[in-house]
């Protein structure tokens, strides 16, 4: 069996319906996580009228708007606290072997990404979007503050 160059996570599927003046008028909408294992991650949601379209179409998207993590061994560098919408998270680096100590959305984006042990809590909403989507920017953060850092020495 091949192995598979990205680890594909469905995060949530809805189902969105709309009034029309033909009736109502029924899509999906797919929130999925890709990521390498080894410290690229992608996220995105994409709509279509039936449930494996809109994955697909989400997979593809999030597969070309990846980032980079710095990992430090099997963690992030350090503790970073960010917001996104309504989604406030924090996520704080681990010893080896504690593994990943974090909510569903931030886990799936986490596991992802390749990083083994870490600790997250979601403060602020239950909405996976925005928890998702507020990870990804917190790691986003730590790759531009490395970026920075690296420019400067």
């Amino acid at each position: 069996m091949e192995e598979r160059e990205y680890h594909e996570t469905v995060v949530q599927i809805n189902r969105v319906s709309k009034k029309t003046k033909g009736g109502n008028q029924m899509r999906f909408t797919a929130l999925v996580v890709v990521g390498d294992k080894k410290g690229k991650v992608g996220a995105a949601l994409a709509k279509a009228m039936d449930v494996r379209t809109a994955i697909q179409k989400a997979f593809a998207h999030a597969k070309r708007d990846m980032i980079t993590v710095p990992l430090s061994g099997t963690t992030i560098p350090f503790e970073v606290r960010e917001k996104f919408s309504a989604a406030r998270i924090i996520l704080k680096p681990a010893p080896k072997g504690s593994g990943i100590i974090a909510g569903g959305p931030m886990r799936a984006v986490l596991e992802a990404a390749g990083v083994r042990d870490a600790v997250g809590k979601i403060l602020g909403t239950n909405n996976k979007i925005s928890n998702v989507y507020a990870t990804i920017s917190a790691l986003k953060k730590i790759s531009e503050w490395q970026a920075t850092k690296k420019t400067k020495e």
